[in-house]
């Protein structure tokens, strides 16, 4: 494997199993070291095609995702290190995939626990074909100004402690992810930063080895010095106590491996990673940490006094003048994201949709501040839920029941009017059901339907001004404006609408007031003496009581049923109603249909 640095501030990737965060952080990264080029090429996401948007400092990129390794191979030839971020059943297969591709150098293999068997044919094919497996079970590693894979180093801020925004002289490898990012801030602390750190992966099998690094390091001229995290299990650390026996390392190696506290247990004990269990006496931490130090390594007496060791080390570099002081200098700062400030408390910004009428941010949905569960346990109807959703309280139950009696009054009115006709025409040509329902509704206006508003408009504005109803119904006349609730193509004065008696008698029984609908009969009375056909509709009674509703319930102020007359809610009385008759057609007309069909069926005469 030996060569040189795997990475450089032009290297890019392709990142398998899209996840936001681990690429967010490499982007941020790249912002952060002064990069041009962002490091991700391209997504792949098995089944998925498009693109994910995502940001590289202040401005928002839209980076390619593509469904197979082969198509992100071919689209994006440049990129040569594949980041799996695939579970540990199927990283094997994914990966074998990126390393028979040409294109693809560096396979970093974030899953725990692949199989055994299949990081060995990993390990062959790379070994075969001079590429380099970073994992299973690894955060990946991080050239320093350069290029990151995933989630390593961990945060910007963590980063920006540990100095990984420029380049250092230390090269350090690892088996432990975690320990990584500890390494990192303490070889910040003693020396002028790191060059390049790897996690090879806890896993028992990993694609490379600590000895594999060691050598790579000891090539690239920028490293000068080695810093290795070993671990007890496995002896992985005695290639590289054989690689520094043969001379093959230069530069001075500090190394430790951890688990010297395994010898207090009495039983084998496994510490977190696979890999990490002692098979012997030779794998054990006091084993490899004494055979390092044998063969020429620094090996501190316990990992505290692994900084000082460290620290050491460089100290006499730079006194023998190997290397030369690094020019510090203020990394840009990243564009916080909006929803993480706000929860930080650094900004607020406004929403952009307001609902007051309902939350379901509790335990429970809630209308109106009353819990779901209380209103299926109170027994509301559909009145209540209406007064709570367009009144935000809980009115009286006459006035719930009223609400419920227009619902039902006005449900439907035959196939012959306007909404019907036009939901049952385009339920026939075909269209679904919410588009004949919409078809129908959209027919709702001052000729059908929706004259409840204004009637309950013009109705109180003539009996709060005091108006006679010969002064109302003349005033309107010489505005060319017909009285809204009053006229009837079929009903006449000696032939009333059923409908109309109906409310006023529920009215007349429960209501603490009916003014307004008094106001509208006696308007009734005078233009049946212009016409017989000018009789009170049932959109004219709704909108009159509606008024008495509202003022004789004493729960609404002057303003607040000026409000809700002039923003239209009564006309949405007739436009839920009006939906269960017109559904009820259009399943009506569906089933007629289906029923003549098979009629029709019958009826042919076999040949």
């Amino acid at each position: 494997m030996a060569t040189g640095q795997l990475f450089s501030r032009t290297t890019q990737a392709l990142f398998y199993n899209y996840k936001q965060l681990p690429i967010q952080r490499m982007l941020d990264f790249d912002f952060l070291c002064g990069r041009e080029l962002p490091s991700v090429a391209g997504i792949i996401n098995p089944g998925a095609e498009g693109f994910q948007k995502l940001f590289f400092g202040q401005e928002e990129i839209a980076i390619p995702v593509h469904s197979t390794v082969e198509a992100a191979c071919a689209a994006h030839p440049t990129a040569d290190v594949f980041i799996n971020f695939a579970s540990f059943r199927s990283a094997a297969a994914s990966s074998m995939a990126a390393l028979k591709q040409p294109t693809v150098r560096v396979v970093a293999i974030i899953a725990e626990g692949v199989p055994e068997a299949d990081a060995k044919q990993l390990i062959a094919y790379a070994r075969a074909n001079n590429k380099v497996v970073i994992g299973p079970a690894t955060v990946g590693g991080i050239q320093a100004g350069a290029f990151k894979i995933g989630d390593t180093a961990g945060t910007i801020d963590n980063i920006i402690a540990c100095k990984l925004y420029r380049p250092g002289s230390v090269g350090f490898v690892s088996k432990s992810g975690g320990m990584s990012n500890e390494l990192y801030n303490t070889i910040a602390r003693v020396t002028d930063g790191i060059y390049e750190g790897i996690a090879i992966g806890g896993d028992v099998f990993p694609g490379s080895t600590l000895s594999d690094h060691v050598l790579r390091f000891n090539n690239i001229p920028q490293v000068k010095m080695i810093v290795v995290l070993g671990e007890l299990g496995g002896r992985d650390e005695y290639s590289l106590v054989e690689a520094l026996k043969q001379g093959k390392v230069s530069k001075p190696v500090v190394a430790w491996v951890s688990g010297t506290c395994a010898r207090l247990f009495k039983s084998e004990v496994q510490f977190g990673h696979a890999g990490a269990k002692s098979g012997g006496e030779m794998e054990s931490a006091q084993a490899k940490n004494q055979a390092l130090k044998d063969a020429g390594a620094v090996v501190p007496t316990s990992y505290e006094a692994f900084e000082t060791a460290i620290k050491e080390t460089f100290g006499k570099l730079v006194e023998e003048g190997k290397i030369s002081s690094v020019k510090e200098f203020t990394p840009p700062q990243i564009p916080e994201d909006l929803n993480i400030a706000i929860k930080s408390g650094k900004v607020r910004a406004p929403t952009h949709i307001i609902s007051t009428i309902s939350d379901d941010r509790g335990e429970e949905p809630c209308y109106a501040g009353v819990p779901m569960s209380s209103i299926v346990e109170q027994g509301y109807g559909v009145g209540d839920v209406i007064s709570l959703l367009w009144f935000k309280r809980s009115l009286p139950r006459y006035c719930t029941h009223f609400i419920e009696i227009c619902i039902m009054l006005c449900a439907d009115h035959g196939p012959c009017v306007s909404g019907a006709h036009n939901t049952i025409v385009t339920a026939r040509a075909g269209k679904d059901l919410v588009s004949s329902l919409v078809s129908g509704l959209l027919t709702i206006g001052p000729r059908f339907g929706g004259a409840i508003d204004d009637a309950a408009r013009y109705f109180k504005d003539a009996y709060d001004r005091g108006l006679t109803p010969y002064e109302f119904v003349e005033s309107m006349k010489k505005k060319g404006i017909r009285v809204p609730g009053i006229g009837h193509r079929i009903k006449r004065g000696d032939n009333r609408d059923k409908r109309v008696e109906l409310l006023q008698l529920f009215a007349r029984t429960h209501f603490p007031s009916v003014k307004y609908m008094e106001y509208a009969v006696q308007v009734e009375t005078y233009t049946l003496s212009k016409a017989n056909n000018l009789v009170l509709n049932v959109d004219g009674a709704i909108g009159s009581l509606f008024l008495d509703l509202l003022a004789g319930s004493g729960m609404f102020t002057k303003q607040e049923i000026d409000e809700i007359v002039g923003i239209g809610y009564l006309n949405g009385l007739f436009v839920l109603a009006r939906s269960i008759g017109l559904i009820g057609e259009i399943t009506d007309m569906i089933n007629s249909f289906i029923t003549m069909l098979l009629k029709a069926e019958l009826l042919v005469v076999p040949s």
